[in-house]
């Protein structure tokens, strides 16, 4: 049985969170954040000790020729990754800056990741490992919808949408800045972290399909292995994930072009299907599956 995040750091804990400068609330003028270099280095302490040293970037001439062509050949680059845990964005970050080669170092600076208010606004200590890495903060639709059922006047209904509406307006326009100067865009297509049980958990969000016309090339990665457990007596506090040492592979599948992908899914629909963007997003997905069952096919053998 592993430890929890708190009980790892519960000695250091308050001298992380004195170098934190991030947004305890988020509103339309604090989407983008820069890495906290001082706190990320908490985070690598983290990993170097959680991550055994076989966990490894699979199909790195893919990563290669990604990073190709954002740096080399002005594309706009979007990587869409699968979600387990919270360890998800340092440790490809982590991989890369680890593997050795000056172009891995170069593309690990240049990931900008989408991320949700929850991980500023729940807890200073979450907010303080979060902000190691350069972030766009959304208001995501899992937490707008979580609104309506709330026992709340319509009318503070109606501000909390305005303020959603306001800061994914805001978080689209600093994606668009970040691409023109070259910076990769992930985005867990999810949403959330898949929680085993609960298959809803790993469909991926219609609205990935908006990010699919808005980037030039992306690059599917999938996790295998997981060092950082939901905690099922605590699942809502972050601090309590158990953490479990082991290996850890982020695979990535053949580069594809946006556009073609897009065209290509929706051109085998029937012209009436009631959500076709479902469907492309559906088929991200599908190719993050089949990619994780692989992987994990070939390190049982």
């Amino acid at each position: 049985m592993g430890i929890t995040l708190r009980e790892k750091f519960g000695s250091v804990i308050g001298d992380i969170m004195k170098l934190s400068r991030a947004a305890a609330k988020i509103d339309e003028t604090k989407v983008y954040e820069e890495a906290n270099l001082g706190t990320r280095k908490y985070m690598y302490g983290l990993l170097d000790e959680t991550f055994s040293k076989d966990s490894q970037l699979g199909n790195i001439e893919n990563f290669k020729e990604f990073y190709d062509d954002v740096a080399k050949n002005g594309k706009t680059g979007l990587i869409l990754m699968e979600h387990y845990t919270n360890l998800d964005l340092p440790g490809i970050i982590y991989l890369l800056e680890k593997y050795g080669e000056e172009w891995a170092k170069d593309f690990s600076s240049r990931i900008v990741a989408v991320a949700g208010m929850k991980l500023n606004e729940s807890n200073p200590g979450v907010r303080a490992f979060s902000e190691g890495f350069t972030r766009v903060v959304i208001y995501p639709t899992r937490s707008l919808n979580s609104v309506e059922s709330k026992d709340i006047s319509e009318e503070e209904k109606k501000a909390e949408e305005q303020k959603a509406r306001k800061i994914n307006f805001a978080a689209m326009r600093q994606m668009d800045i970040c691409k023109k100067r070259g910076q990769i865009i992930l985005v867990f297509p999810s949403g959330t972290r898949y929680r085993p049980g609960q298959p809803e958990t790993k469909r991926g969000l219609r609205e990935i399909d908006s990010y699919l016309r808005l980037f030039d090339k992306m690059l599917l990665v999938s996790i295998n292995g997981n060092c950082l457990r939901i905690n099922p007596e605590n699942p809502n506090d972050m601090l309590s994930d158990i953490l479990e040492p082991g290996k850890v592979s982020y695979t990535a599948a053949p580069v594809l072009d946006c556009k073609q992908f897009r065209d290509d899914v929706l051109a085998k629909l029937p012209p009436d299907d009631p959500d076709p963007k479902q469907k492309t997003v559906d088929e991200v997905m599908k190719i993050l599956e089949n990619l994780h069952d692989e992987v994990e096919a070939k390190d049982s053998k």
